[in-house]
């Protein structure tokens, strides 16, 4: 399918593995060029714009730490030197730590709450003024958002907060630039096997109508059609993709 995405210029935060790395793939197929974010997996980034490259697409690697405003801004001004505005902004980076609530410190809570909500925020304000007319913003929060977790409320918590931060800036964008949000289930990412872990051996089989968890290519279809003007009349929504985990 055409999702009509040619030469769109997308920023991809998180973009060196996992569903970053699919859906950076994903759009480039798709004729899109490519700001690659990363913080340290410089090498996990480069074979993903290698792959890019190959597809004749152009992509840029741009290191930031999301926890850290001055490192985003510094990222959005060196946006800014290659292009004047981009298409496509998928605020995708994240981290979690399994860590019961009886162990949770505050240090940890805060670092958590800092990579994910707040440097969302910090990553959209830095650029809000360089996103074309009829640009689109994602935002991946997670399953964990809806429902809690006591093993990991910190992160439960940061993405609750962006599929609140999505409705606001959805109204305070429209209708010149769509912003909406995804929310994944578990997931065969790095991050996403360290939770499988975590949890009972049956736990798929039993609580997801698929009884299995997404691939990163899964949820990066579902991004690229949020990104795409296929989804020109979406607005402010939190979309689920969880293997129909709300079912069980």
């Amino acid at each position: 399918m055409d999702l009509k995405l040619k030469n769109k210029i997308v920023f991809i935060t998180g973009a060196s593995r996992g569903i970053g790395a699919a859906t950076a793939i994903l759009l480039a197929k798709e004729g899109c060029d490519i700001f690659l974010g990363y913080h340290n997996r410089f090498e996990d980034a480069e074979k993903v714009a290698m792959e890019i490259r190959r597809m004749k697409r152009k992509v840029w690697l741009v290191k930031m730490d999301t926890s850290n405003e001055n490192d985003v801004g510094i990222a959005a001004e060196e946006i800014r030197s290659i292009v004047s505005s981009i298409d496509i902004l998928i605020v995708n980076a994240g981290f979690n730590i399994i860590t019961p609530f009886e162990e949770l410190s505050n240090e940890e809570w805060d670092k958590i709450i800092n990579i994910n909500l707040n440097g969302s925020f910090y990553v959209i304000n830095s650029l809000k003024d360089n996103i074309n007319r009829n640009g689109s913003i994602i935002l991946v929060s997670s399953a964990a958002g809806h429902t809690g977790a006591p093993h990991h409320m910190h992160y439960a918590a940061a993405k609750a907060g962006m599929i609140n931060l999505t409705r606001s800036l959805a109204k305070a964008m429209a209708p010149e630039v769509r912003v909406n949000c995804i929310a994944p289930g578990l997931t065969k990412t790095d991050m996403g096997r360290e939770t499988i872990g975590f949890l009972p051996d049956d736990y798929l089989e039993k609580n997801l109508l698929a009884a299995r968890a997404a691939t990163p290519l899964e949820i990066a279809n579902l991004i690229a059609f949020l990104a795409s003007p296929l989804s020109g009349f979406i607005y402010g929504e939190t979309i689920n993709i969880n293997g129909g985990r709300d079912f069980r």
